[in-house]
């Protein structure tokens, strides 16, 4: 069995950072693509920004240039660091990866961690 799991949300002022972390434990290959997605409140899941097992890198257009992405191979596990936050961050954040489990690569999901930007 594979589990994400998501740590480092809360509540921040406009303007604050936090940073997320996500690990996956298990019985692990090898990781893929790790993405990090959040939905807001009334709004749909988006992804927020992703990177691969060999560094590339994705992030979406309301978030580039305040948040960066990163990820430990050795450790299985994947930050964001989000700066300068808006209200409009405020989402519960997902952690995502294609992960293989010997010859079988399946998509994994946590269960979330909140982030609520508020004065």
């Amino acid at each position: 069995q594979v589990q994400l799991v998501e740590s480092g949300g809360g509540l921040v002022q406009p303007g604050g950072s936090l940073r997320l972390s996500c690990a996956a434990s298990g019985s692990i290959s090898s990781i893929g693509t790790m993405r990090w997605y959040r939905q807001g409140p009334g709004k749909q899941r988006e992804l927020v920004a992703s990177i691969t097992n060999d560094g590339m890198l994705y992030y979406g257009d309301g978030v580039k240039g305040r948040f960066t992405i990163s990820r430990d191979n050795g450790k299985n596990t994947m930050n964001l660091q989000m700066n300068s936050l808006k209200p409009e961050d405020t989402a519960v954040y997902y952690c995502n990866a294609d992960i293989r489990i010997i010859i079988t690569w399946k998509d994994y999901w946590g269960k979330g961690t909140p982030v609520t930007v508020s004065s």
